[in-house]
């Protein structure tokens, strides 16, 4: 379970630095919803290997409609959370998007403790609002580019009433897709790598619908590197690793990885970036250090 998980935190971490490697001339070269095909294919394709593989004897399991079709609206949420990233930050600068899409913290676990009828402690939800405060606190300025002038404190922050409805619809389905998926993991009474198959086929299918419903003049492969392979791989394993979170721990678990993660991000940019870690940044790890001890040190 630790290798599992710190794996999975480097995974988290090294998104942004892996995108920013890509770009060209400051801009991003392929199509995002063309990466999201291909990350959904590959776990699609590792689930069936690992059916084949680890999960052959079980291939013979009563299987029926009633196993599959929830899975469809679970790929349905994810697949519309995707794209409304996208069009939200129409009505948004960038950093707000950053700074407000850690509310998606209070409203997983919200539903978390009120569909899956896990009761939280006080101390529990102090946890949980630290880890939401850690990743405003490092959206807002946990790191600067020497190269700027500006202070990460002058940061100006924008957002239009349509923007701020649309955040509130994120952080609801963001949350609403990840526990209604850890509630069909853990009722139905089969082999992961099955559910997984499940819920992937779906997951390609929305979003290549998704995908040509948008598409431009762009070649699904256009513009891509041997980064974007880095991304797809590492974005598919993450994606089953939070699976396996999901369906023998929590939705909980899953937030202290996506906190956590903010550690390998700041490293990685000072590293690959020559950015500068900032007073944020330590107020964001002191904030993750005493959620995690609130949540699991405590007894």
């Amino acid at each position: 379970w630790g290798l599992m998980l710190l794996l999975s935190v480097a995974m988290y971490g090294s998104h942004a630095p892996l995108l920013t490697l890509c770009k060209v001339d400051g801009t991003i070269p392929f199509s995002s919803s063309s990466v999201v095909v291909l990350v959904e294919l590959t776990k699609l394709v590792l689930s069936l290997f690992f059916l084949l593989t680890w999960d052959r004897q079980l291939l013979g399991v009563a299987v029926s409609w009633h196993h599959v079709v929830p899975f469809a609206l679970s790929a349905l949420l994810y697949a519309a959370n995707n794209n409304l990233v996208v069009h939200m930050q129409l009505f948004m600068d960038p950093s707000t998007y950053q700074v407000l899409s850690n509310l998606k913290i209070v409203s997983t676990a919200l539903l978390y403790s009120l569909f899956l009828r896990q009761r939280l402690c006080m101390r529990k939800w102090l946890a949980l609002f630290l880890l939401m405060a850690a990743g405003v606190s490092y959206s807002l300025g946990g790191l600067q580019d020497p190269q700027d002038s500006s202070s990460p404190s002058r940061m100006q922050l924008h957002i239009t009433l349509v923007g701020l409805l649309l955040i509130s619809v994120y952080c609801l389905i963001s949350g609403l897709s990840a526990v209604y998926t850890e509630a069909i993991l853990k009722t139905q009474a089969l082999p992961l790598s099955l559910q997984n198959l499940f819920l992937y086929f779906f997951g390609v299918l929305l979003n290549l619908i998704g995908h040509f419903w948008s598409s431009t003049e762009r070649g699904f492969l256009e513009g891509f590197s041997s980064w974007v392979l880095v991304i797809v791989v590492s974005q598919a394993l993450n994606g089953l690793i939070m699976s396996v979170v999901m369906k023998h721990s929590s939705n909980i678990t899953r937030l202290f990885v996506i906190s956590c993660s903010i550690l390998v991000n700041a490293v990685l940019s000072v590293m690959l970036f020559n950015l500068q870690l900032t007073l944020l940044f330590f107020v964001a790890v002191l904030c993750i250090g005493l959620a995690v001890h609130l949540y699991y040190g405590v007894t």
